[in-house]
């Protein structure tokens, strides 16, 4: 079992930037493949951004590329969401997920899911 606790998500203005942190616990935290979706009003959940297990692989949506970086931390195991020049569009909820395997862009290959954390841009 792995549980997962974002935090970092506030309401910011658009061309502003925030860093989102998702908490992974529970053994063998380190051994999965991290993914991070967003959700937002009347809309399907979709892929923002995933790492591999080692972390040397990243995918990321078209569009957030050159805006957004995914990384990891492994003595905290800690998964980061760097998210510059934001936009009103990357208005959602924003959702850490974790994955035994290769990394996926994949909404139902990922097992474990956090509580999610709101980000809000102004505009």
């Amino acid at each position: 079992q792995v549980q997962l606790v974002e935090s970092g998500g506030r309401l910011v203005q658009a061309g502003g930037s925030l860093r989102l942190s998702c908490a992974a616990s529970g053994r063998t935290a380190s051994t999965y493949a991290m993914g991070w979706f967003r959700q937002a009003p009347g809309k399907e959940r979709e892929f923002v951004a995933a790492i591999s297990l080692r972390g040397g692989n990243t995918y990321y949506t078209d569009s957030v590329k050159g805006r957004f970086t995914i990384s990891r931390e492994y003595a905290k195991n800690t998964v980061y969401l760097q998210m510059n020049s934001l936009k009103s569009e990357d208005t959602a909820v924003y959702y850490c997920a974790a994955r035994y395997g290769a990394a996926s862009l994949k909404y139902d290959d990922y097992e474990y899911w956090g509580q999610g954390t709101q980000v809000t841009v102004s505009s």
